[in-house]
């Protein structure tokens, strides 16, 4: 059994109208899924993309406003790393950004790669990281940043730590990453060569984080599609580690469980896919239910705030 990479990460946004401007008309991706969190069918899910919603370029984005703002520190994603596919696309990005009231730190990050990091409107910190390395992109012919630029998909994640031995060593024997380096507060651990979607780097945090608006809720990794999650469960159960059953989510399937270290991981499936039931080019215009929660349609519907409208906004 193998892990591919990072399928999709979801985080936690407190004011839709500012995430669903900012993520398709600042950072140029698209709104490929409108939906509910199927627990709880009254909040938003939303998805982000490319084009058709290509695995391992999914951010997604649970509406929790009520949450109290999050805290950096271990049990916490503190970064989120998106890849464009040049250095000349990490320097129009350094316009672009600061173009549009985002503030932005440029700099090399513990290993001397160029990376520039910034905080999205809800609290989400994010960096950008060049790499030229081929990925499943389709670019859509909306997205407001130029082809040549655009964000390409989840490059990796930071991961806060107290003990970095104990979630190093779940990951290597359970997952299967492999250490490209370290010292005494610095893990990156990576899948094959590493690359996009195939990297964590694991930080020594002292002190506990908070989760809440502007954090990841958790890294969802994609599975070989040879692999049954039913086996990926057994094989979880038997490392020591608590998890949910197999959640049958229509696009995909699924298991939730927490590693040594206090991070939320997801295993998903290849799936269906997120244009199983829209048409590509209307994808994310309209709410999607999954058959199973389709007969409550007119009560989410009811329940649901008003969805924003997207403003166009022109680059400086």
């Amino acid at each position: 059994m193998a892990i591919q990479g990072i399928h999709h990460i979801t985080a936690v946004t407190g004011d839709l109208q500012r995430n669903v401007t900012f993520y398709t008309q600042v950072l140029g991706l698209r709104l490929v899924k409108r939906t509910v969190i199927q627990e709880e069918p009254t909040t938003y899910h939303l998805f982000y993309g490319d084009r058709v919603g290509s695995i391992g370029t999914g951010l997604t984005f649970f509406d929790w406003p009520q949450f109290k703002p999050h805290r950096h520190g271990a049990r916490n994603v503190n970064w989120t790393l998106l890849h464009v596919p040049s250095a000349a696309a990490l320097d129009w990005w350094a316009h672009h950004l600061p173009a549009h009231g985002v503030e932005i730190w440029r700099g090399s990050n513990h290993e001397g790669r160029d990376v520039l990091t910034f905080t999205a409107p809800d609290g989400l910190s994010l960096a950008l990281i060049a790499d030229a390395s081929s990925t499943p992109y389709q670019h859509w012919d909306a997205n407001p940043v130029p082809e040549s630029y655009a964000i390409r998909g989840i490059h990796s994640a930071e991961l806060g730590v107290r003990e970095m031995s104990e979630t190093t060593a779940f990951l290597q024997t359970v997952f299967g990453y492999n250490v490209a380096a370290s010292d005494a507060d610095y893990t990156r651990l990576v899948l094959d060569n590493g690359g996009p979607g195939r990297e964590l780097t694991l930080v020594h945090e002292p002190d506990f984080g908070f989760r809440g608006v502007g954090s990841v809720h958790h890294i969802a990794l994609g599975i070989a599609p040879e692999d049954s999650i039913e086996s990926w469960r057994s094989q979880l159960i038997e490392a020591g580690l608590e998890v949910t059953d197999v959640i049958r989510r229509y696009y995909f399937d699924s298991i939730y469980a927490r590693i040594p270290g206090g991070i939320l991981f997801e295993l998903a499936t290849v799936g269906r896919g997120l244009a199983v039931d829209e048409d590509e080019a209307t994808l994310g215009q309209r709410l999607t239910l999954p058959p199973f929660l389709e007969p409550q349609r007119a009560q989410i519907e009811a329940q649901l705030k008003p969805f924003p409208t997207l403003n166009a906004i022109s680059d400086q």
